[in-house]
C-alpha cells in the first residue's frame, strides 16, 4: 500500500477517487492502472456496472450473461477485459500477482465456450479512462486521486461495486481508513 498520494501510478496500481470528487464519471471510483507512460494513462474503472450484458454485446458469446462495466468515458464502444489466475491467452498483459489485461480476443472466446475461464475470474468493460501526457501527474498533484500500489486481485473479483471503493480503503489504514467512512453527502451526516 502506498500513503504517499502524490506517487505517480504504476500498471498494476489503483487510483481511488478522493471521496470529495464531484464528476460523475469518477465518484468514489477504483481504477485499475493498465499503463501509465510518457504518452499518457490507461486504466479501467473497477466498479462502475453498465446496465449491458456481454451477450448483448459479442454475437459469439451470446452465451455468456455475465456483467459489463463502464470501464470509463472514453471510446465506449471498445471492450476490455482483465482475468485473474495464470495467463491464458496470448498477448496478455501481467499487472499484478495473478491479474492479467487483454490478449488475443479470438483465443478468449474460444476458452469461454470450452469452459475453461470461469465467469468469476474475468471482468469486461466497455470504454477505458485515459490521461493525456502530464494530465494524471496534474490530477495526483491536486490529490484527486489516492494510490494505491498493492492490490488483491480477490477484492477485484469477488467485493460489490458498492463495496470495493470503501473495502480498499479501510484496508489502507490510517487516515484511508477514515475516508472510507466519509459519507457521500456530508451535510446528511
Amino acid at each position: 500500500m502506498n500513503l504517499n498520494p502524490n506517487n505517480i501510478p504504476k500498471a498494476g496500481h489503483l487510483l481511488i477517487s478522493e471521496p470529495f470528487l464531484q464528476d460523475e464519471n469518477f465518484v468514489r471510483s477504483v481504477i485499475l492502472v493498465c499503463e501509465n507512460n510518457e504518452n499518457g494513462s490507461f486504466g479501467l474503472v473497477l466498479n462502475k456496472l453498465s446496465i449491458l450484458k456481454l451477450c448483448e454485446i459479442v454475437d459469439d458469446l451470446n452465451f455468456m450473461d455475465s456483467d459489463v462495466y463502464v470501464g470509463g468515458p472514453v471510446e465506449q464502444n471498445t471492450l476490455h477485459f482483465i482475468y485473474s489466475g495464470e495467463q491464458m491467452m496470448t498477448g496478455s498483459i501481467q499487472l499484478g500477482e495473478n491479474l492479467w489485461w487483454g490478449g488475443e480476443f479470438q483465443e478468449l472466446i474460444q476458452k469461454l465456450k470450452n469452459k475453461e475461464i470461469s465467469n468469476e475470474n474475468i471482468r469486461f468493460f466497455i470504454g477505458y479512462s485515459g490521461w493525456a501526457e502530464g494530465q494524471l501527474a496534474n490530477e495526483l498533484q491536486e490529490n484527486t486521486w489516492i494510490v494505491c500500489e498493492k492490490i488483491d486481485s480477490k477484492s477485484i473479483f469477488y467485493d460489490s461495486p458498492e463495496e470495493i471503493w470503501r473495502n480498499i480503503l479501510k484496508n489502507m489504514g490510517g487516515e484511508y481508513q477514515l475516508l472510507a467512512n466519509y459519507p457521500i453527502d456530508p451535510r446528511l451526516n
